[in-house]
């Protein structure tokens, strides 16, 4: 039987990117997956896609019920969709500090709240938030993000001591620059493209960035009823970025 067989998973910001990886590993292993993204259109073949705004009460929870209706059941959540922010704490102002923090912190917490009632029903629930190394290394121009990734990091902790009881475990991974189209578009905006890759590969120790496909595997195990005794952790896919220190090479 397949390790997912029988269990329904949402993948928000599930139809690109990172989050389109982790859909695809869930529905390969036997789940039946619910892609919850703004641009649903590019989720994979066989996914339920419903168009859902994180940063919106009532869009998330008409998704929720969509899923339920669809399934009749929901077991696994993973809190994928984010947005990347740049700048030092001097270059954003508050209007970008409420949009981030919204969809990065608060819309996990609508998406989690919402599906509560569902995850407190299954015999195999779990949680699995998208943090980052953001959240654990001090990283030059990302003071909004970091924030907000911190907040995330926190923030599953804090779920997974609330809902133990019920049965529900939370987790997060914390990835390093990864492979995905938002990092694409912040490269080929950059002066020298191929200069600021070199940069971002050689910033992680084993000298290329993550990809995307290892990050799913990671929520993968997070999510997998096989990990019982896992709740409140994270795991880090950062080729050692946040706790190997080399000396005199980055590899």
């Amino acid at each position: 039987m397949a390790e997912f067989s029988g269990l329904v998973a949402i993948v928000t910001g599930g139809a690109s990117g990172i989050g389109a990886a982790i859909a695809t590993v869930l529905h390969d292993a036997g789940a039946e997956v619910a892609v919850l993204d703004l641009q649903p259109e590019g989720a994979g073949a066989g996914l339920f896609a419903v168009k859902t705004d994180i940063a919106d009460d009532a869009s998330v929870r008409a998704a929720v019920d969509s899923v339920a209706q669809k399934f009749g059941r929901i077991d696994i959540v993973i809190n994928n969709a984010g947005i990347g922010a740049q700048g030092t704490v001097a270059d954003n102002g508050d209007e970008e500090w409420l949009r981030v923090l919204n969809i990065n912190v608060v819309g996990i917490a609508r998406m989690s709240r919402a599906t509560l009632p569902y995850l407190r029903q299954s015999p195999s629930a779990a949680i699995v938030n998208t943090s980052s190394i953001a959240a654990t290394a001090g990283i030059q121009q990302r003071a909004l993000y970091s924030a907000s990734k911190g907040a995330v990091l926190s923030l599953t902790r804090a779920m997974a001591a609330d809902h133990l009881h019920e049965g529900i475990r939370v987790n997060c991974v914390n990835p390093g620059t990864a492979d995905t189209p938002w990092v694409g578009r912040l490269l080929d905006s950059a002066a020298d493209p191929v200069a600021e890759r070199e940069a971002l590969n050689a910033r992680q120790p084993h000298g290329r960035l993550v990809s995307a496909d290892e990050v799913a595997d990671a929520v993968a195990y997070l999510a997998s009823p096989r990990s019982g005794s896992t709740t409140g952790t994270s795991i880090a896919v950062d080729g050692g970025m946040q706790n190997l220190r080399l000396r005199g090479t980055n590899r």
